[in-house]
């Protein structure tokens, strides 16, 4: 099964150490970050897919794919 997840966050230092935790548990980079601007917060929301390919596991909807 390949798992896909989509993090999102303030882009801050926060941000890429969750980034960096879900590369050392082997996700995967999916495509580059994309940036967007909230006005509301003045601030810079920064998102980043992730693919992970786990052998012996199948899909089911009620997964939490943070814990794959």
């Amino acid at each position: 099964m390949t798992a896909y997840r989509f993090l999102t966050g303030p882009d801050d230092a926060a941000f890429c150490h969750r980034v960096t935790e879900a590369l050392s548990l082997g996700w995967r980079l999916h495509g580059p970050p994309s940036l967007t601007f909230d006005p509301t917060q003045n601030r810079v929301i920064c998102g980043q897919a992730l693919i992970k390919d786990v052998e012996g596991l199948d899909y089911r909807p009620d997964m939490k794919l943070s814990e794959v």
